[in-house]
C-alpha cells in the first residue's frame, strides 16, 4: 500500500497516527473543572515478516498500522462534555524561605516545579500569597529537609514534617512532599508515580522508566529489537508489553525490580496488549490463534484464554480496563467504514458498544480512574480528547499545533502523559485537562513514545 493511505499504525501497540495533515484543529475552550471532581484453523508463524514493519502502510495511526501489519503477517497464507465548575484556579504561594545548601539544591528545585507543574499553585511574592512554604534541607551523607506548610489566609499550618532519605534520593523525596502538600490541601498528587515509555536513544527501540517530571530516566530492556506497547501492572513493579524476541509478537512481563522476564502470551499468530486489570488478576488480550484477531482475557498467571469479540475479519488493538474492571475498551475497525473506532465490552462478553464516531480514526484509550476516557482522535491531525463513556461526552483538549497520541492517565485525574510529534521527532509530554499549556517532559535526543503512567 501507499505510504500515505495507510500510515503508521501501531508503532506502539495502542492504536494511532499520520504525521502528514498539515490542517490544525483549533482547540476549544479549556475543560476547566471538568475532571475536578479468514480461516479458522491457527496461522502458521512466519518470521521475517517484521522487516519493513513501518513502511507501505502510511496515513493511519503508529499504533493502528502495526495492528494491520500484524494481522496481515498471522494470516494464511493464500458532542460536547459537560463542564463542571469546580475551583481550578491558582493559588498563590511563596517559598522564598525554603533553602537548601550543596547537593540538596536538587531537593528544592524538583519541589517548587511539581507545585507548579501540579497546576494548583503559582509562586508569589512574601506578604502576598495564600499559602506559605518554609523549610530547610541539606544533604551530608543522608538528606535531612525540615517542611512547614500553611495556609496564611486561615493561619493554619497544612503540613509540618521532618524527611529523612539516603543520600542521592533528592528527587524521589521532593516528589513525595509535593504531593503531600497537595494533599494537605485535598488534591490528589502525582508526583511519586513513574512512566514507562518506548526510546531510540541508543538507536534501537528499547523500554525506559522515569520520574513523573521526565528526570531520572533509566533504560530497562537492551534487546535491539521491536517492542511495543508497554503497560504498567497495577502494582507499579512490573510492566507488559509485546516484543518480537523470537521473530513474532508475544506478551512479556518485566518484574522491574529483579528485571526478570517471563512471557505472558505466545500463542500461535498474534500476540499482544496485555493490559493487566485493576485487581491484578486478569490479563487483556489480542489474540490471532483462531485464525482471526480477537479480544481475550486470561489470569495473568495462565489459564485458558476466553474469547470477548466474535470471529469478523477486523484489526484489533489498545485493551484497556475500566476502573472497577467490569469492562474494557478497546479499538476496532469492525465497522463497514474500516475506520479505527472505540469500543466497549463487558469483561464477560456480549454485544460491544461503539463509542466514538467523530474523527476518521479515535485510538489509544485510556481509562482513568476518575471515570474518563482519554484517546488520541484524527482530526486533520492526531488531537486527545476526554470522554464520558456514559454519555458519549468528549472535548478536545489539546491545541492542534502538533499530532497528540497515546494518553495516559496520571495518577491525580487531571493530568495526561502523552506523546507529541512536530517536525519528525516525538517527544514525551505532559498536559493539564483544565488548561494550562503542554509541559515537555523528554529532553533527550532520540523519538519518545508510548508513556504509561502507574495508577498510584
Amino acid at each position: 500500500m501507499e505510504e500515505g493511505k495507510m500510515g503508521k499504525f501501531w508503532r506502539d501497540g495502542r492504536g494511532h497516527r499520520p504525521r502528514l495533515q498539515k490542517e490544525s484543529s483549533a482547540c476549544s475552550a479549556a475543560v476547566a473543572g471538568f475532571v475536578e471532581a479468514g480461516s479458522n484453523t491457527p496461522p502458521r508463524r512466519q518470521i521475517g515478516f517484521f522487516q519493513g514493519l513501518e513502511k507501505g502502510v502510511g496515513g493511519f495511526s503508529k499504533a493502528w498500522k502495526i495492528a494491520l501489519v500484524l494481522l496481515l503477517a498471522v494470516l494464511p497464507a493464500s458532542a460536547q462534555v459537560r463542564v463542571v465548575k469546580g475551583g481550578s484556579a491558582k493559588a498563590t504561594i511563596d517559598w522564598s524561605r525554603l533553602v537548601a545548601g550543596g547537593a540538596a539544591t536538587e531537593f528544592k528545585r524538583v519541589l517548587e516545579d511539581d507545585l507548579i507543574h501540579s497546576g494548583w499553585f503559582t509562586p508569589a511574592a512574601p506578604g502576598g500569597a495564600e499559602f506559605s512554604l518554609v523549610g530547610s534541607a541539606q544533604e551530608s551523607g543522608a538528606l535531612n529537609a525540615t517542611i512547614q506548610f500553611a495556609s496564611v489566609t486561615q493561619r493554619q499550618w497544612l503540613l509540618s514534617k521532618q524527611y529523612t532519605a539516603e543520600g542521592g534520593a533528592a528527587r524521589r523525596l521532593a516528589h513525595k512532599v509535593a504531593d503531600e502538600i497537595l494533599a494537605a490541601i485535598g488534591r490528589k498528587g502525582m508526583f511519586s508515580g513513574r512512566i514507562v515509555m518506548i526510546g531510540t536513544r541508543s538507536g534501537a527501540k528499547e523500554l525506559y522508566v522515569s520520574d513523573m517530571d521526565g528526570g531520572n530516566l533509566s533504560q530497562i530492556t537492551s534487546d535491539h529489537n521491536i517492542c511495543l506497547g508497554p503497560h504498567w501492572a497495577p502494582d507499579g513493579n512490573r510492566i507488559t508489553y509485546t516484543a518480537f524476541l523470537k521473530r513474532y509478537p508475544d506478551v512479556y512481563l518485566i518484574d522491574l525490580a529483579s528485571r526478570s522476564r517471563r512471557v505472558v502470551a505466545s500463542y500461535p499468530g498474534m500476540n499482544s496488549g496485555g493490559a493487566v486489570s485493576p485487581d491484578g488478576g486478569m490479563v487483556a488480550l489480542i489474540l490471532s490463534k483462531e485464525g482471526y484477531q480477537a479480544l481475550y482475557v486470561r489470569a495473568l498467571g495462565g489459564g485458558v484464554p476466553m474469547r470477548l469479540t466474535d470471529g469478523s475479519r477486523a484489526a484489533l488493538a489498545s485493551p484497556c480496563w475500566s476502573p472497577d474492571g467490569s469492562h474494557i475498551v478497546y479499538v476496532s475497525d469492525q465497522a463497514s467504514t474500516a475506520h479505527p473506532q472505540l469500543y466497549m465490552i463487558s469483561r464477560s462478553g456480549g454485544a460491544p458498544r461503539r463509542l466514538t464516531s467523530r474523527g476518521s480514526q479515535n485510538v489509544a484509550p485510556c481509562w482513568g480512574a476518575n471515570g474518563l476516557i482519554a484517546y488520541a482522535s484524527l482530526q486533520g491531525r492526531f488531537q486527545i480528547c476526554v470522554m464520558d463513556p456514559n454519555t458519549l461526552d468528549s472535548k478536545m483538549i489539546t491545541p492542534g499545533d502538533a499530532d497528540y497520541e497515546d494518553p495516559s492517565w496520571a495518577s491525580d485525574g487531571r493530568h495526561i502523559v502523552c506523546s507529541r510529534t512536530a517536525g519528525y521527532r516525538s517527544r514525551i509530554y505532559l498536559l493539564d485537562t483544565l488548561g494550562d499549556p503542554p509541559v515537555a517532559l523528554s529532553e533527550v535526543s532520540g523519538d519518545w513514545y508510548s508513556p504509561s503512567v502507574t495508577a498510584k
